[in-house]
This record gives C-alpha cells, structure tokens and sequence, in this order.
C-alpha cells in the first residue's frame, strides 16, 4: 500500500480546523490523515470511565455490545490497518476506535447492515483467495486484499461492495481518531486559543496551491 506523508497531507487538506469533512481515497502503511467532524456522539469513546453529564441513552448504549467477538477483533485490525501506530501517535485501537465504533452502530442502526455485511464480505473474499477468514491472514495478503478495494479508480467492477464499504469503514475509522484526544493531539489543534501573531498559511501550502498574500 502506498506510502502517506501524513504532516504534509494534514497540511494540504487543511484539516487543522475541526469540521473539514474530508475522506482520503487510499490506505496507507505508514502515517495518518483524514478530516473530523466534532459532535457528541463522536466523543463518548473519550470519556467511557466518566459518563457525567453523558444522557441516559448515551450511558445505555456504551454498555452494550453490537460486533460477535469475531467481527469486533476484524473491526480492531482492519482499524489499525487504516490507522496504524507511528512516530507520532498510537494505532486507532489506541485511541479507542473500536469502542467509537461499536457505539456508532447503536447510535445510529441505520449503518449496522452495510457494516456488517462489509465484513463478512471481507470474510468471503479472503476465504476464496486464501481459505483463511481476513483476520486470519498475513499482514501481506490483509494488505493485498485492502489495495483492491481502497483505491475506487482502480477497483474492479466486481469490487464494488468492498469499495463501498471501506470508504463507509474509513471514514468512521477516521473520524473516531481524530476526535479522541490522542487523534486531536496528534493534529496539534489547540482550540479556541488566541494567538499572539498571525502569520497566514505557512508557504509550502501557498506554494501548492500556486496563490501568494498581496504585497
């Protein structure tokens, strides 16, 4: 899988403010990037250990469990497959991804069926390649089989289902990182903290953009 320079990726996305709403068209071994939408829902896997505050259907949900044991350990490697630990940060099962999940497929139902029928796509096609279920194959051929399906330009037709689901997967992934507090350390975003002098965008982003500030 192709390699990201996740600072600069950061930069060129723009996503230091919090609502960027973007989603990447590649997964990646190395490095991380991806844009967040900060809401209620998307904190509770924060703050799991301190519910005040939290309503009595968030508590109620939290406690529950959706993924069977075998899906809930392919949502955890497959999230770090799309997240993985570097240099600057943990994995996504770091930053409680998986937990972020589970909830947001109580939260809102509507997203159970293509979810879990994604990964028991995921299931068939590893078995048909490998007679291993996706969990059970090497690093190698989890990555194979990734690379067919997380790039939509260059997806076979037959690929479709996969594609579909590991955007919709990617996306949530994304969105549970970068919302957690390791995800939003790993940003650098401060928060409505004032700034002494501003200095505009730094000038590799003006370069890429091929604009410059008036004289």
């Amino acid at each position: 899988m192709e390699k990201i320079n996740r600072r600069k990726l950061l930069q060129y996305l723009g996503v230091g403010s919090v609502g960027a709403g973007l989603v990447l068209t590649g997964c990646e071994p190395k490095g991380k990037a991806a844009a967040v939408v900060a809401t209620d829902s998307t904190h509770h896997h924060n703050h799991q250990a301190n519910t005040a505050g939290l309503s009595d259907r968030t508590k109620e949900l939290i406690g529950k469990k959706f993924f069977d044991d075998h899906e809930a350990r392919t949502v955890r490697v497959l999230g770090d497959l799309i997240l993985p630990k570097d240099e600057r940060s943990g994995n996504a099962s770091d930053a409680g991804v998986p937990e972020f999940i589970n909830f947001m497929m109580l939260d809102q139902p509507q997203r159970q069926t293509s979810i879990r029928g994604g990964l028991r796509w995921l299931d068939v096609q590893c078995m048909k390649r490998h007679s291993k279920s996706f969990v059970e194959c090497s690093e190698a051929d989890q990555k194979a089989m990734l690379d067919d399906i997380a790039y939509p330009s260059r997806a076979k037709p037959e690929m479709s289902q996969g594609v579909a689901f590991f955007n919709n997967f990617r996306d949530l992934v994304s969105t549970g990182f970068w919302t957690s507090k390791m995800g939003i350390e790993d940003l650098g975003y401060m928060g409505n903290v004032a700034v002494a002098e501003w200095k505009g965008a730094p000038q590799e982003i003006l370069d890429k953009l091929g604009v410059s500030y008036d004289a």
